[in-house]
C-alpha cells in the first residue's frame, strides 16, 4: 500500500534568525544556537566554538559532530563583522 512521504516540519524560527545571514550556515546549526539561548550574532564574539558545542551536547543527547564546524564559521563571522 502506498503511503505518502511525511513532510518535514519547517523550522521558521531558525530560518528567520539572524544566524541565517552567516554564509553557508545550516538551519540545524541555527536551531542549535537558538536552543542555547543565543539570539544575535554578536553574542558569539569571543566564545570558543568547542565550548558552545559542549553546551549543546549537555542539552541534546544526539548531537551531529558536523555542527561544530558551523559554530566555528559563526564565531569567525561574528568576530569579523565589526571590521
Amino acid at each position: 500500500m502506498y503511503q505518502p512521504k511525511k513532510k518535514k516540519k519547517t523550522d521558521y524560527a531558525a530560518l528567520n534568525s539572524p544566524f541565517m545571514r552567516i554564509p553557508k550556515m545550516r538551519v540545524e546549526a541555527a536551531r542549535a544556537l537558538l536552543d542555547l539561548k543565543f539570539k544575535e550574532i554578536y553574542e558569539l564574539k569571543g566564545r570558543a566554538p568547542e565550548a558552545i558545542f559542549e553546551d549543546l551536547k549537555k542539552i541534546r543527547i544526539k548531537t551531529d559532530p558536523d555542527i561544530l564546524n558551523y559554530f566555528k564559521i559563526a564565531v569567525d563571522f561574528a568576530e569579523k563583522e565589526d571590521e
